[in-house]
């Protein structure tokens, strides 16, 4: 072969690899699109942006919201692909509604716990980060903030605001397939309410989180974890604050008779009760629900007093408490890569 062929050979080889690379990088280029209420951006509304992602692709779209309150019922169904909501800072990106379960429908009928929440989570592979999620009904019983029965969903910078019955992971629920996975992640997130103010059948890690009872709270959690999971809801070195009164609220309670929660080095306040937990009133619960603490810290992380059906773990049990362990599954989810996002220059906030 002469030198020139080594030449040319060589050249394509190299001209292939580059316009393999170009292709690759193109077919898995994400999509972006922005919202803003001055209709300066592609939408005016959080659901017309919603409505325009594609379905059935393996591109994740990116909607970024500017700086803005917006009042709105927002859907995300379960055939639209991958989607992550960026606002600028959770203080001035702000989605709010204002229903409540006891709301009449168009047929009279109130609309329920479910019908209440401000956004509706029912896609795979959501993501957000830098978003408020408020229900502002106040305090007129159930009123969700954010509904979930998706899989692979996280959250980072968020505040999720109501009162009773804010963060809804619900899961499986109401589906005949217990088995369903609905991994959910919070990191760095503020979540406020009252009574069972984040409850549901999903699983959940909530990492590095201010969880706020507010005035009159009662129940911080209402996991009905169904039997065949091993994880329910798990705080890793939370803080568990309020303006509740001291010694006034649980940290959990059995919404179904198999609820797992467990608190992992997490910083307890004086308005969670000396005793932890509450059975609902149902004894048997006791015997089949796995509520848990390791490391527990401040003035309500006395355990002297625990319900003796409460666990204290050991060192040894407390390391399975980990998000990888609890979130990973048998596709090997790697939830952290939901917060590495880049923008376009043009659509940075």
């Amino acid at each position: 072969m002469q030198v020139s062929d080594l030449k040319n050979t060589k050249f394509f080889f190299i001209f292939s690899l580059v316009l393999i690379s170009l292709l690759s990088f193109k077919a898995n280029d994400d999509k972006t699109i922005t919202v803003s209420k001055d209709g300066k951006g592609n939408y005016t509304t959080i659901q017309q942006a919603i409505d325009a992602v594609e379905e059935g692709t393996s591109v994740r779209t990116k909607i970024i919201i500017k700086p803005g309150t917006y009042r709105e019922k927002i859907t995300i169904p379960a055939t639209k692909s991958a989607i992550t909501l960026i606002g600028e800072n959770a203080e001035n990106t702000i989605l709010v509604y204002g229903d409540f379960a006891s709301k009449p429908n168009t047929e009279g009928k109130n609309i329920g716990t479910t019908g209440s929440s401000t956004i509706f989570i029912f896609s795979d592979n959501f993501s957000a980060k830098n978003i408020t999620f408020q229900n502002d009904a106040g305090p007129v019983g159930q009123a969700v903030a954010v509904l979930t029965t998706g899989d692979k969903i996280a959250f980072e910078n968020c505040r999720f605001l109501g009162f009773q019955d804010t963060l809804y992971l619900k899961g499986a629920q109401d589906l005949e397939d217990k088995t369903k996975p609905s991994r959910n992640y919070f990191k760095n997130c503020y979540i406020e309410g009252t009574t069972d103010y984040i409850f549901g059948a999903g699983t959940a890690v909530f990492e590095n989180c201010t969880i706020y009872s507010k005035n009159n709270a009662s129940y911080v959690t209402a996991a009905s974890t169904p039997q065949e999971n091993q994880f329910g809801f798990v705080f890793i070195n939370c803080n568990l604050t309020g303006n509740a009164a001291t010694n006034s609220v649980y940290l959990g309670r059995p919404w179904r008779p198999f609820a797992k929660t467990v608190y992992i080095s997490c910083a307890i306040d004086s308005t969670i009760k000396k005793e932890g937990w509450h059975n609902w009133s149902k004894p048997d619960a006791e015997k089949t629900t796995f509520y848990g603490e390791y490391n527990s810290k401040g003035a309500g992380a006395d355990i002297s007093k625990r319900v003796s059906w409460s666990h204290q773990l050991t060192k040894h049990q407390a390391k399975k408490y980990t998000a990888k362990n609890i979130l990973s599954g048998k596709d090997n989810w790697n939830y952290k890569k939901a917060f590495k996002i880049s923008l376009p220059q043009n659509n940075r906030l």
